[in-house]
């Protein structure tokens, strides 16, 4: 798979170099969840019928980040992460579209004149409730008329579960309530965040539960405050374990430095400065203080068991 990043007006050059006729899947796919699946898959079915490439475009940073939109909370699927995913999809091209304010302005038709026509896109796929242009004033039934009927377009459906649309919208709040296992099915994969290990307060040591304390690589959505079973990659080593998020009441009244802990069962060893990737695979409780030291070892120890026997469960 190539990623190919572009920006608006494309120049003569670009066009040159990367213009062929293909079949290409369009949003922004935050999250890569069952309903974008659906829409890249028939992208790829068809562009293996019709034996062109298959490509998919998506637009970086995240617009509702570019406009500052209140609701905003970080992303779902980082590039490099939606990168890997659609590599494991078939997919041959990814163009990556730079979100700037001055393409936030670009109209629908010049969307489609001045960058779907020049790459000579023979289909566009898209969801079924797909916008693009100035105020999302374009939508997917305009998008062959803008081309003057150059191209062809293949809309896809709203993909249900249990009666319900998936949505990147549904998976944010999902994860926001501390429902990681509705978010997982939505997702059809397990949540992760990717960071470095930091140094810590160091106190899960004395408490007899070592911690990996984790700085975030990217700007992630960041699930509700609480406790998770979890599984954690090292070096490409899964382990199981549990991790805490949220402010550590027990010790800090303030709540103001949000903490991301995980201890991994049956690890040993320093992995300061380290890169980790963590899968939340169960939500175990809510994030709550202690009145005690030893309750709180106790509870940990509790979770512990509680996390090993749900891992033990789950794929």
């Amino acid at each position: 798979m190539e990623t190919i990043k572009l920006s608006y007006p494309l120049t003569e050059r670009f066009i040159e170099q990367n213009a062929c006729p293909q079949v290409l899947a369009i949003g922004q796919f935050d999250g890569l969840h069952l309903g974008h699946a659906s829409v890249i898959d028939s992208a790829v079915r068809l562009a293996g019928e019709l034996g062109l490439p298959a490509s998919v475009m998506t637009f970086h940073p995240h617009p509702k980040e570019v406009m500052k939109k209140g609701d905003y909370d970080g992303y779902l699927t980082p590039p490099e992460e939606k990168e890997r995913i659609l590599r494991e999809m078939g997919v041959d091209f990814v163009y990556i579209v730079e979100f700037n304010d001055a393409f936030s302005r670009v109209s629908p038709q010049n969307f489609v004149s001045g960058i779907l026509v020049p790459l000579k896109v023979h289909t566009a796929v898209v969801g079924f409730d797909f916008r693009y242009g100035y105020r999302g004033e374009g939508d997917a039934g305009m998008l062959r008329e803008l081309s003057g009927n150059v191209l062809d377009v293949n809309t896809v459906p709203p993909f249900l579960i249990d009666g319900e649309k998936v949505s990147s919208s549904g998976i944010r709040k999902a994860l926001q309530e501390g429902e990681i296992e509705l978010a997982n099915r939505w997702f059809g994969r397990t949540y992760s965040l990717k960071g470095t290990v930091m140094h810590g307060e160091k106190r899960g040591r004395q408490l007899g539960f070592p911690t990996a304390n984790l700085k975030l690589a990217e700007h992630y959505v960041v699930p509700a405050s609480g406790v998770y079973a979890v599984r954690v990659t090292h070096n490409g080593t899964t382990y199981s374990g549990v991790m805490n998020v949220g402010v550590k009441p027990t010790f800090h009244e303030d709540g103001k430095i949000f903490w991301l802990e995980a201890h991994l069962f049956e690890f040993t060893g320093e992995i300061y400065d380290e890169s980790l990737s963590v899968e939340l695979v169960h939500y175990i409780r809510e994030e709550r203080k202690f009145s005690s030291l030893d309750e709180l070892i106790a509870q940990i120890g509790r979770d512990a068991d509680t996390a090993k026997r749900l891992l033990k469960t789950s794929p």
